[in-house]
């Protein structure tokens, strides 16, 4: 019998950053998909089994969760390089998106398939049957408006499988994903759980644990400002907006390709030219470094803008706010840009992550925090196996 096996996943609008098993395993894959056929031509003399999966994933995805069941794509690194790659796009639900669920079905199955998870997953005939404890989030407005209980249920009580194709080391391999338990949390929650407490849920910041403060998280798509107070999140008071990042990332992306002449795969191009240590803001046309300081600035100076009147809302209506931490990929974006404006306007108490990889995996963490907690109440309250049926009957057994 496979055993279950713990799954922190952040689908995020840029990447999907997910946490396994006893934190043994991470992954991140970039959250772009390409619609693709069955053989996937593999160019010269590439040797599949040399290459990392994540580099050529290739898979069929079959499940009663999708609109679009049975379809082959091309995810993450590979999809950059189609013709037609695929991100979310602005005003879109992520609950609702096929593509949230293939990301997150593809970083399950490359876990799954994993040489060190055999003594885990059952394997027969090329088929590994993986049971999942799965903690996972949505954007504050989308659980609002509760979109969370249907895209538990899409998940759970289903078989979803995912098909490895032409993808390096796993190419015939299938993967029968369950989900013992699906936990889905509001993503200010999470980050106000990650700031305040370790993996043991043990609490690490006292000065922060009895603050009034505020969580501002700059997705893709959207942006969650989670009032927090008393220690809970004021769901009233808290609120998520249809404004992330990847609009302005699109048109710097357009701007360059019509003032340079230069295209660039994906939205993570982008961010990488904006946040690189070495020459930032700057591309290669024709061979010779080229600023594109110009576009980004006035394309993100826009956004911050938009950004921080938010902020000084949610402010002016919780005035006793004492300061609000910004987090996120989004957040990483325009750090510069709204530091100036607020240098330059209201003075807030505000802070950043300095730490990217702490702000980029921050959801991720908490979401790990959050399902361990999970199952480790749930051991505790299960009742002792008893001797008989009746015996069963009488203690009220709980699945």
């Amino acid at each position: 019998m496979s055993k279950s096996r713990i799954a922190a996943v952040d689908v995020g609008n840029d990447a999907i950053k997910a946490l396994f098993g006893k934190l043994d395993s991470e992954l991140y894959i970039p959250n772009v998909i390409a619609r693709d056929i069955e053989d996937r031509p593999v160019i010269g003399i590439e040797d599949l089994n040399e290459q990392d999966p994540i580099d050529g994933l290739h898979i069929r995805v079959h499940s009663p969760a999708l609109q679009d069941n049975n379809a082959i794509y091309r995810v993450g690194n590979l999809a950059t390089k189609s013709d037609n790659p695929s991100e979310l796009d602005p005003g879109s639900s992520k609950s609702e998106e096929d593509q949230t669920l293939v990301m997150l079905f593809a970083a399950l199955a490359l876990d799954a398939v994993k040489e060190e998870n055999s003594k885990t997953f059952e394997k027969a005939n090329n088929v590994v049957d993986a049971s999942y404890t799965l903690g996972t989030g949505l954007p504050l407005r989308e659980v609002k408006e509760g979109k969370d209980v249907g895209y538990r249920s899409r998940l759970l009580g289903s078989v979803h499988q995912v098909e490895f194709l032409v993808t390096p080391r796993y190419q015939g391999l299938k993967v029968n994903i369950k989900f013992d338990e699906v936990k889905v949390y509001p993503e200010g929650f999470a980050a106000y759980i990650n700031l305040v407490m370790d993996n043991d849920l043990n609490i690490i910041n006292r000065d922060l644990i009895d603050k009034r403060i505020l969580i501002q998280d700059i997705g893709g798509l959207s942006t969650d400002i989670a009032v927090i107070k008393n220690r809970k999140v004021d769901d009233d008071k808290s609120q998520g907006f249809n404004l992330g990042v990847a609009e302005a990332l699109e048109a710097i992306r357009e701007e360059i390709r019509k003032k340079h002449g230069v295209e660039l795969d994906s939205r993570r191009d982008v961010v990488e030219i904006i946040t690189k240590k070495n020459d930032r803001n700057h591309i290669m046309v024709r061979g010779s470094r080229t600023s594109v300081h110009d576009i980004t600035d006035r394309i993100l100076g826009e956004l911050a803008k938009k950004q921080y009147r938010h902020l000084r809302n949610i402010w002016q209506k919780n005035s006793q706010s004492e300061i609000c931490y910004f987090i996120g990929g989004g957040a990483i974006v325009l750090k510069d840009y709204l530091k100036t404006l607020n240098n330059n306007l209201d003075g807030y108490n505000i802070d950043f992550f300095e730490d990217e990889k702490e702000s980029i995996w921050m959801m991720a963490n908490a979401y790990y925090k959050l399902v361990s907690d999970f199952i480790r109440r749930n051991a505790k309250q299960a009742p002792v196996k008893s001797e008989n049926k009746k015996d069963e009957q009488k203690a009220g057994t709980t699945k």
